[in-house]
């Protein structure tokens, strides 16, 4: 009878192994979909302090308006910007594969690609029509 065991060094790697994965549009989109998730939660509680510092004070949203407004929270606003741009648009491609629609793989990249770029220039729209 054989043995079940497994041996101490097995050369197989597991699969996918990540010296042979090379990422996909599909897999990075799925993960950027997720960590768009993460980021517009973490942004969601920072709206809550903003709103709490507003109707704390004129005190209290200076000290919130400062952190805003200084290099660090500017990027990271235009960063949750991009992220709920993305994340909605994502969200629409989503919807159209729930309807079991557009799974040709031409039509997968291609709507992966869309995405980017829709996010990317709703990003920028939104950004120059607050800055005017």
């Amino acid at each position: 009878m054989a043995s079940a065991r497994k041996p101490a060094h097995d050369p197989r790697p597991r699969s996918p192994h990540v010296q042979v994965y090379r990422p996909q549009l599909t897999s990075v989109l799925s993960f950027g979909h997720r960590l768009a998730g993460i980021g517009l939660s973490l942004g969601s509680i920072a709206l809550a302090v903003w709103l709490i510092a507003a109707a704390s004070g004129a005190q209290a949203y200076a000290r919130v308006m400062d952190l805003v407004g200084s290099p660090v929270g500017t990027a990271l606003m235009f960063v949750w910007t991009y992220a709920l741009f993305f994340h909605l648009c994502n969200g629409i491609r989503h919807l159209f594969w729930d309807g079991v629609q557009d799974f040709e793989l031409r039509t997968i990249y291609a709507s992966g690609w869309a995405v980017v770029a829709a996010s990317v220039v709703l990003t920028l729209l939104a950004w120059g029509w607050a800055l005017v």
